[in-house]
Order: C-alpha cells, then structure tokens, then sequence
C-alpha cells in the first residue's frame, strides 16, 4: 500500500485582487456578518501584510484579516484590530486559526503596536475560548452589536515589543501556542 503524503498548509499575505474572490466566499460563508466588496478592500488594500491566508492545494482555507491604526485620544498608541477570522470548518483544530492570529500579530509588533482588540458574537464560545487562549481578556459587552441582534465582546490583548532604545516595554505578552515548525511563505 503506498504511502499518502499529507498536503502542506501555506501561509501568505495578501498580494493581489486576485486573492479576493477566495477570501471573500470564506468569509461569506462561515460568519454572521454580511460584508460588502469595498469593507473587504478597505482592509486588504490598506493593510495587506496584516491579511494572511491559509493555502491548501490553490485553496484558502483560513484568513485573517486586520488593520493598524492610532488609538483614538492616545496619539503614540498604535491598536491592532482583528476584523475577521475564519478557518474552514474541515480544517479547524490544525492550530491554523493560532498560526493566522500570530503572524498577524508579529507583524503589528514590528510597527510598535502596543494592543490589538476585536469583537465576538457572545453566543460564539468557540471564538471567545480560543481568543482567551491565545491570551486575550474580555474588556466589555457591547449591547446589539451585530444586526443579527446578538451581543458582542470587544476582547483585548496588550502586546510587548522593543522601542528604539531596546528598551523592553513591560506590557502582557501574546502567548501562542504555534507549534515551532510553520512552512511560511512571506515575499
């Protein structure tokens, strides 16, 4: 009986258009929200290194995407927003969702952010439970925040990066739990 080799994952960001048909039907199909073409572009094309994808095959099967921004009121404080995260569901509880968020966030390191936030649907204890892991806290409940009509956490993490003085930040660390060997493609 031969031997069937397990298909790689690749990691990339975001580089052309023509990744966004693959990204859009993702999240299409696995979240609650409806997003327009132009909400997709804002992101993608305002921050592509902060939207990366899972490739299976000429496939994406995961997809982060994220924007860096200042903090409103705190002019040297830049804050990490994670807009969407999806991982198809054939493909989840393969810490594909981890390795998104951390790259992600590695990159946001690199630019001197010093929080990321996000908002969850409160009936979604998958999410909420897997964001806690990766170090997240639950800062407030937001009140219908979907159209749906459910309610939302907003969840925060404070991130610890080197300031030009290497001087370390002593902030909370985002502690992934990645396994050591991600085959990663970055141009």
């Amino acid at each position: 009986m031969q031997a069937i080799e397990e298909n790689k994952i690749e990691y990339n960001h975001y580089t052309t258009e023509h990744d966004l048909p693959g990204i859009a039907a993702l999240i299409e199909k696995e979240l609650s929200e409806p997003y327009s073409v132009f909400t997709y572009r804002y992101f993608i094309n305002n921050w592509p290194k902060l939207c990366w994808m899972a490739i299976e095959n000429s496939t994406i099967i995961g997809v982060i995407v994220c924007k860096l921004e200042q903090h409103k009121g705190m002019h040297e404080t830049l804050r990490g927003y994670i807009a969407m995260l999806v991982v198809h569901p054939d493909h989840r509880k393969k810490k594909i969702g981890s390795i998104l968020v951390s790259k992600a966030i590695e990159v946001m390191k690199t630019q001197r952010c010093e929080e990321v936030v996000l908002e969850t649907e409160i009936t979604n204890k998958a999410a909420i439970s897997f964001y806690l892991n990766m170090g997240f806290i639950k800062e407030k409940r937001l009140n219908r925040y979907y159209l749906n009509g459910n309610d939302a956490y907003r969840l925060k993490v404070w991130l610890d990066y080197q300031d030009n003085n290497n001087n370390q930040k002593e902030e909370i660390k985002v502690e992934s739990k990645v396994e050591s060997k991600v085959e990663s493609k970055v141009e």
